[in-house]
């Protein structure tokens, strides 16, 4: 029996039974407790701020990595509520939507929408209401804890997204949706390995840059666009954001640059939503850097 596993999944649905305000509480005292006793998302935060902000002032860059770190604990105690309550109670907590006829407009033209999501804000509910504005599909990977995998596909499934896993099989699955019109979702800001980026400005420094979402408007018509899941009160402002005319370039690192930019805007809306604890430049032009070294 896989102890571990049990009790992964039996924490998930005891928080997943809680409401909104509630989870977001429980979140707020292990993001504080994070901070408290200087854990490694509070370290590997600073390091990225002071590389990414390296002019802001540093009493305030301290309070947005304390701020950031509470944050992405918060995150994860609602997506516990999101995937296990119905979705009839999800969409209730969407308080606003900004710019939706970015998406909607490529929608109705049956063109094909490639939206960006970056690890901002809530992105799991982003991802389920996008489902609920015509046939989706997104890639994804199985849980290092097995037990969770079919708690997480059912909250990630449950307003029709169909996930299709992250290999060939489903890159393919990804170009067959934008060409029949449908909505493909990519998260933008996670490290590829060396065969599927490139190297990329992002906040000026070079980043690892997955060619995916590249690729993928170069072999369609697919619009794009980015979006997140802003937390405010009482639940969450969703945000559909335009992709510079860069995107669709057929070079690479210009494309690429721009994928970055319309990240950093995204960020630029709630900084302190972002997940700044992802080692995003652990990898540098000439190999593995050194920047999240201890001592």
């Amino acid at each position: 029996m896989d102890i571990k596993g049990a009790l992964a999944a039996g924490a998930l649905k005891l928080v997943g039974k809680l409401p909104l305000r509630w989870s977001r509480r429980l979140g707020k005292v292990v993001g504080w407790l994070a901070v408290l006793f200087r854990g490694e998302s509070l370290r590997v935060t600073r390091i990225n701020l002071s590389l990414c902000y390296p002019s802001m002032d540093p009493g305030e860059r301290e309070r947005l990595a304390r701020q950031s770190v509470v944050h992405t604990a918060v995150t994860g105690f609602e997506v516990a509520t999101l995937w296990r309550q119905p979705w009839s109670r999800s969409e209730d907590l969407i308080m606003r939507v900004r710019n939706q006829q970015l998406l909607t407009d490529g929608v109705d033209e049956g063109q094909g929408v490639l939206v960006l999501m970056p690890h901002t804000g809530n992105w799991e509910i982003f991802g389920m209401y996008l489902a609920t504005l015509g046939p989706s599909t997104a890639l994804y990977a199985p849980p290092k804890i097995a037990a969770l995998d079919p708690i997480i596909r059912a909250g990630r499934e449950a307003t029709g997204t169909q996930m299709v896993p992250t290999n060939v099989h489903g890159v393919r699955a990804l170009l067959k949706s934008l060409k029949n019109g449908d909505i493909v979702m990519v998260l933008p800001d996670q490290e590829p390995d060396t065969s599927g980026g490139d190297f990329a400005p992002f906040f000026g420094k070079p980043a690892l840059t997955m060619t995916l979402a590249h690729n993928l408007l170069k072999r369609t018509k697919a619009r794009c666009v980015f979006g997140f899941g802003r937390r405010v009160e009482g639940g969450f402002e969703l945000v559909f954001l335009p992709a510079e005319q860069a995107i669709y370039s057929d070079e690479q690192k210009v494309s690429l640059a721009a994928m970055n930019r319309g990240v950093e805007a995204c960020i630029a809306e709630a900084p302190e939503q972002y997940q700044w604890e992802y080692k995003r430049f652990r990898r540098g032009p000439e190999g593995k850097t050194r920047l999240y070294a201890k001592g």
